[in-house]
Parts: structure tokens; C-alpha cells; sequence
């Protein structure tokens, strides 16, 4: 999303957060594959790999069509994961493990992130992921608050 949204010339703080989010989690994969030694010459290949094509698609090498079509299959991975949690929250009819403040702070940060890009640039492809987005994290607020346990009074 951060190669998408600077080809497209987005406002710098419209997107900050994916530089930030995708540093972390460079780190987080790196400290995971370190403690398994699973750091070789195939792991190194791959990041190499995909800082050039990173490379490539913000300086736009590679055409802009194939980045519009990355930045669409954000929407269905990022919805299957919300879907998954969802659903074993309703088989479980338990939502003790899930935190209700979690995913009010994700509702309200996908209606707010709905907003800005509606009056920033309209980009259809953003504004519906972030419409699934808040749509689902909707449901699963509202689920968590439907199956919190209940304490029982003696």
C-alpha cells in the first residue's frame, strides 16, 4: 500500500502509517527468523527480491496496473483474516479472549481512514477496502460485545 499510495502522489500523511507499520514488522520477521536460524542465503535472496521489487514499483519500472491489482488483493487477505476471527468468535459464543476496546479503536480508525481518502482522492480501490474493513471490524465489535461473558452475581 505505501508503493500505491506515493506512485499515486497521495499526501505523505494520509499514508505514514504503512512506512511505520512495514518497518516493524521488517524487524519482527527478522528477529522471528533469527531466533529459529532460519537467517540463510534462500531468506536473504527473498528480501533482496522484494526490496527490488519494491524498487521497482515505486519508481515505476514495473507498470502501474500491476500495483493497482497488489494494492486490490489487500482487501480479500485483510477481510479472510477479520472473517476468521470473526467466525470462531460465533462457534465459540465466547469473546473473553478478544479486547472490545481493540476493535473499537479499529472501527473508528477505518471510518475516519474511509473519510480522509473520500475527501483526499476519492481512489476507489482504497476507499473500498476500507469500507470491507469497517464493515467487518464493525462485526466483530458488535460480536464481542453480544458474546462477552457474563459474570455470575452470588
Amino acid at each position: 500500500m505505501t508503493c500505491y499510495n506515493y506512485t499515486n502522489d497521495y499526501a505523505l500523511l494520509s499514508y505514514l502509517e504503512y512506512p511505520v507499520i512495514l518497518i516493524q514488522e521488517f524487524v519482527l520477521i527478522y528477529l522471528v527468523m533469527k531466533y529459529l536460524n532460519r537467517i540463510n542465503i534462500m531468506t536473504i535472496s527473498l528480501a533482496l527480491c522484494y526490496f527490488i521489487i519494491s524498487i521497482c514499483l515505486i519508481k515505476q519500472i514495473i507498470p502501474n496496473v500491476f500495483l493497482t491489482i497488489l494494492a486490490s488483493m489487500c482487501t480479500p487477505i485483510s477481510a479472510l483474516s477479520k472473517i476468521v476471527q470473526l467466525f470462531a468468535i460465533i462457534r465459540a459464543k465466547n469473546s473473553e479472549s478478544v479486547s472490545l476496546l481493540t476493535w473499537i479503536i479499529s472501527v473508528f480508525t477505518n471510518i475516519t481512514r474511509v473519510y480522509t481518502i473520500w475527501v483526499d482522492s476519492g481512489d476507489v480501490v482504497l476507499l473500498g477496502n476500507f469500507i470491507i474493513s469497517v464493515f467487518l471490524s464493525s462485526s466483530i465489535m458488535f460480536s464481542v460485545m453480544y458474546y462477552k461473558p457474563h459474570t455470575k452475581k452470588e
